[in-house]
């Protein structure tokens, strides 16, 4: 693997890697959103992940992808973000603003300490790509100075 390759599945990583921090910070800003309705209530996202290969990274832009004979990917991409279907917490809590005929309020199928772990997870893996990116620059940085003595 070449190390334009290396930039390329890691600048990929990274785009995914925004895309699932995003989603996070989005589902911990709404966990505690309320609605008198269970269709109007927030519901927690997930990225969906995909591999991509060379002829899909061309497509988007991506530059230095060689042919790769393997049939591997060489990159990630985000497929889609789809809400969870785990169930809606609704709260008897009839003196709320919110509540329905009932009195209930609904509250998103959020899940703080699952997301605070997603999150972190997301932050390492980010991390790790910007070190393999800094790690393939001063590859590259030192064989041009190889000439140089």
């Amino acid at each position: 693997m070449s190390l334009s390759n290396i930039f390329t599945i890691s600048g990929s990583a990274m785009s995914a890697q925004t895309v699932r921090l995003n989603t996070i910070a989005s589902n911990m800003a709404n966990v505690d959103s309320a609605a008198s309705s269970a269709d109007q209530t927030y519901r927690a996202r997930k990225p969906v992940f995909s591999q991509m290969m060379n002829d899909s990274m061309r497509e988007r832009g991506w530059k230095n992808t060689k042919l790769d004979e393997t049939g591997a990917g060489v990159g990630v991409q985000v497929e889609a973000i789809v809400e969870s279907d785990a169930p809606l917490q609704p709260r008897y809590e009839p003196d709320h603003p919110m509540a329905n005929e009932e009195g209930y309020v609904f509250y998103p199928n959020v899940n703080p300490m699952e997301e605070m772990a997603d999150m972190m997870s997301a932050s390492r893996s980010f991390q790790t790509n910007v070190e393999i990116m800094n790690s393939a620059k001063s590859m590259m940085q030192k064989m041009l100075t190889l000439g140089q003595s």
